[in-house]
This record gives C-alpha cells, sequence and structure tokens, in this order.
C-alpha cells in the first residue's frame, strides 16, 4: 500500500468511524442550558482529550496486544465486528451503544461539565475509534505512515471541534433529514471499511487468496 492510500484509507476510516456530526445532538442535549461559550470549551477539551486518548493508542496499542499475545489477524477480525456492528446501526440511522447509551447521555445532561466523559470517550474515541487506530498501526510499515497515522487523528479531532463550535452557535442548519442521509452514507463506507478489515485477516492467515487490498 502506498503512503497515499495508506492516508486516505487512515483519514477516511476515521472520520466516518468518530462521526463528529451524528454526535452532535447529543452534545447539544447535554447542554441545555450552557452559553455557546462554554460549549465551544467543552468541545475543545474533549476533542484535545479524544486526540491524546487515540494518539497514545497509535503509540501503544500493538505493544499492549503483543505483550497479551494477540495476534495481528485476531486484532483485525474483532475489530472489523466492532466497527461492521456500528455501521449497521448507522445504516438504521441510529447511534450504536458502543458509541454512546443512553444512559451516558442521560448521565452527562446530569453532569456540570462533559467534556472528558462521556463526550471525549467514549462518544469520540469510543471501542470502533480505538480499534480502528490500532488496525491502522499495524499496517504502518514505515516512518511515513505512523507519521500520516499520527496527522489523520489530529485533523479528524480538529474537524470533530470546528463541527461542534459551529453547533454551539446554533444547530438549525443542521437538517435531521441531512444528518440521517449523512449518517447512513458513512455507515455504508463503515461496512465496507470493516469488511476490508476481514478479508484482510483471512488474507494474512492464508485462508484466503486476492489481489491487493
Amino acid at each position: 500500500m502506498s503512503l497515499v492510500e495508506y492516508a486516505l484509507l487512515a483519514l477516511s476510516s476515521l472520520i466516518v468511524i468518530v462521526d463528529p456530526i451524528a454526535t452532535v445532538p447529543a452534545f447539544l442535549a447535554m447542554t441545555p442550558n450552557d452559553t455557546p461559550e462554554h460549549r465551544i470549551r467543552m468541545a475543545r477539551l474533549a476533542c484535545q482529550a479524544a486526540a491524546v486518548m487515540l494518539l497514545v493508542f497509535a503509540v501503544t496499542g500493538r505493544w499492549v496486544f503483543h505483550f497479551l499475545g494477540i495476534t495481528i489477524p485476531a486484532l483485525q477480525i474483532a475489530g472489523s465486528i466492532i466497527l461492521l456492528l456500528i455501521a449497521l446501526d448507522m445504516l438504521r440511522a441510529t447511534r450504536s451503544k458502543a458509541q454512546e447509551t443512553h444512559e451516558e447521555v442521560e448521565a452527562g445532561m446530569a453532569k456540570a461539565d462533559i467534556a472528558i466523559t462521556p463526550l471525549a470517550i467514549p462518544m469520540l474515541a469510543g471501542p470502533g475509534a480505538i480499534s480502528t487506530v490500532i488496525l491502522l498501526q499495524a499496517k504502518a510499515d514505515t516512518v511515513a505512515k505512523h507519521a500520516v497515522l499520527f496527522g489523520a487523528i489530529l485533523v479528524v479531532c480538529a474537524a470533530s471541534y470546528v463541527v461542534f463550535a459551529l453547533s454551539s452557535r446554533g444547530a438549525r442548519w443542521l437538517s435531521p433529514i441531512a444528518l440521517r442521509v449523512t449518517t447512513r452514507v458513512m455507515g455504508l463506507l463503515l461496512a465496507a471499511i470493516a469488511v476490508q478489515f476481514f478479508l484482510n485477516a483471512l488474507r494474512d492467515l492464508k485462508l484466503v487468496s486476492f489481489g491487493d487490498a
């Protein structure tokens, strides 16, 4: 896989799985009485915390799984299942419980500051995002690709902050129909990525043979 192909895979995978646009309704619901400035401050802290969490797993995730004796194909299969479950919920235009639960949203509404939990973890940097980062790290076989992965994480978290900052000033521009269409399209892309990760695992196990992927 070339550097450009890897960069496109990393960026598209992370933006689809983090999906900040779909998190906006929950973010606004958890901060009904906060000023736009306070919302923006919480959004900034949440995106910074999510970036740190994902960067930590991008650096140490593979070593942790190696220490536990978990192989890359096993991680790819487990990650693909998690991503596929999330994708199926996205195709139904609903937020997966792997990203956030109703209880977490309700708990966030009762908290004075929801930046770290539940907004950063698990809504942004949840199991799906962490699995994706570790899977992408496993495919990074050069220093340049590792740098691209770190850059993709920062870009996605920065984009998430922009989305939250814009929504903090008013969500009238967020049409419910547009949100559902966007969620379903991203769900379809995520399902394809999940299947590709699964096929890559089968190829690594030499159970199937196909062209470059």
